[in-house]
C-alpha cells in the first residue's frame, strides 16, 4: 500500500503517519475472549511463538493553513535495547521519517494532541538531547486531559508499567503543555471528546469540517473487530464496563455522522466507517 494514506475532511488535509508496529500478547489484547474465536480474525500466521499479535502504531497529521496538528506520537526512540524488545517488540520508531516524507520537520508541527499517555501514544513527545530530555516538536502546543496527566504522574500498582514520565513531564517545564478539563474544542473544528474506559480520562479527537467528520480513536479499540463487537474488551482497560458503554456510544456517533474512523492499532492505515448490517455493527475499511 502506498504511504502515507491521505484523506480530505472538509478543509482538513489528513495523513495517516506510522510509527511502525509492535507485538503484544494476543490474549491480553482480546481480554476474556477465547483464542478459538479471535485467532481466525487475527490470522494464525500473524501470531508468533510467544502468542503475540501485531498492533499498528497509526498517528495522524492534520493540516489546514498554517496549522500542523499531530494526533498521538507513537513509541518514539528513547526506550532501547532489551527493555524495548521485552516490552514493545516489533519494527517501530519511524514517525519522524514519515513526517519528513510529507515535507514536515519537527519544528513545523504547531500542535500535538495525546489521546492518553501510555508509552505507545506519546513516545515522540520528547527526545534525548545528550543528557537532557527536550520536546521533539519545539514550536508545538501539547494538549492532553488534565485527569490523564495527573494519573500518569501519580500512577498506582496497576498503571505504573504503562506510563513513562520522560514522555510528558519535561513538557511542564517548557511552557508548551496545555491541560484540558473534559470536552473542549482546542482548535476550530478539533475537539477533545472524553471516552473513558481504557483509562479513566482517555479521550478521542473529533475533526469536523464542511459537514464531514473524522474520529481518531486512540485506544478505544485495539483491533477493528472490537468496534464490531464492543464486548471484546482488552485486559488493558482499567474500567472495562465503562469501556463497553463508551465504545457503543462512539460507534453510534460514527454511524450517525458517517465518520471516518482512524484506529491507532488496527492494521495500517486503520481507517474505516461503521455500518449497521442486519442489526450488527460492521467496520468497513476505507
Amino acid at each position: 500500500m502506498a504511504r502515507p494514506v491521505t484523506f480530505r475532511i472538509g478543509d482538513f488535509d489528513l495523513a495517516v503517519v506510522s510509527d511502525g508496529f509492535m507485538r503484544l500478547d494476543g490474549g491480553a489484547v482480546m481480554g476474556l475472549v477465547p483464542r478459538v474465536l479471535w485467532e481466525p480474525i487475527v490470522g494464525k500466521d500473524n501470531i508468533d511463538a510467544e502468542h503475540r499479535i501485531p498492533l499498528a502504531l497509526n498517528c495522524v497529521v492534520a493540516r489546514r493553513g498554517d496549522m500542523v496538528l499531530l494526533l498521538d506520537t507513537g513509541l518514539g526512540n528513547k526506550l532501547t535495547g532489551a527493555a524495548r524488545e521485552r516490552m514493545f517488540p516489533g519494527d517501530n520508531g519511524h514517525l519522524l521519517a514519515e513526517l519528513a516524507a510529507l515535507g514536515i520537520e519537527p519544528s513545523d508541527v504547531t500542535h500535538v494532541a495525546n489521546t492518553h499517555l501510555h508509552a505507545d501514544h506519546c513516545g515522540w513527545n520528547t527526545i534525548r538531547d545528550g543528557e537532557q530530555l527536550t520536546p521533539t516538536f519545539p514550536n508545538a502546543r501539547y494538549f492532553m486531559e488534565r485527569g490523564e496527566f495527573e494519573a500518569a504522574i501519580h500512577p498506582n500498582e496497576r498503571t505504573r508499567g504503562t506510563y513513562f514520565a520522560e514522555n510528558f513531564e519535561p513538557l511542564a517545564g517548557t511552557g508548551q503543555l496545555e491541560l484540558i478539563d473534559g470536552e473542549r474544542e482546542i482548535l476550530p473544528g478539533v475537539t477533545f471528546v472524553p471516552s473513558p474506559g481504557h483509562t479513566a480520562d482517555h479521550a478521542i479527537v473529533a475533526l469536523v469540517s464542511g459537514g464531514e467528520t473524522a474520529l481518531y480513536t486512540g485506544d478505544l479499540a485495539h483491533h477493528a473487530v472490537q468496534f464490531e463487537r464492543p464486548a471484546w474488551i482488552p485486559a488493558f482497560d482499567v474500567l472495562p464496563l465503562v469501556s463497553l458503554e463508551t465504545k457503543k456510544h462512539v460507534v453510534e456517533r460514527a454511524i450517525a455522522a458517517n465518520a471516518l474512523i482512524v484506529s491507532t492499532h488496527s492494521e495500517y492505515p486503520g481507517t474505516g466507517r461503521m455500518r449497521t448490517v442486519n442489526g450488527r455493527y460492521r467496520f468497513e475499511p476505507a
